[in-house]
């Protein structure tokens, strides 16, 4: 699992250049998971065939699309495996964010 913590606002005069590059690479890592869970829920909001799944399907195409990236096939089944072991733990025993 890769080291992210608790982002720190830039304005707290932050003059290390490689604390400055690592915290913009945290941020830019988050926003891309990110913008990706907003735009596959304005997906399942706006389905046309309700009874076909998008989240399922999308998870299948973004482990292709990681694949054709070069990541390695035990990469990606470690991430998703592990991903799916640690969101109990995030959930805190809920089925939906209330």
């Amino acid at each position: 699992m890769l080291p992210l913590y608790a982002h720190r606002p830039y304005d707290i005069k932050m003059t290390d250049p490689e604390q400055v590059a690592n915290d913009a690479w945290q941020t830019a890592f988050h926003e891309a998971a990110y913008r990706f869970s907003v735009a596959l829920k304005e997906l399942h909001k706006t389905n046309p065939w309700p009874e076909t799944q998008v989240l399922a399907p999308a998870i299948n195409l973004l482990a292709t699309e990681l694949w054709d990236r070069c990541f390695s096939l035990t990469e990606i089944t470690s991430a998703l495996k592990d991903a799916a072991a640690d969101l109990p733990r995030y959930a805190a025993g809920e089925e939906v964010r209330p």
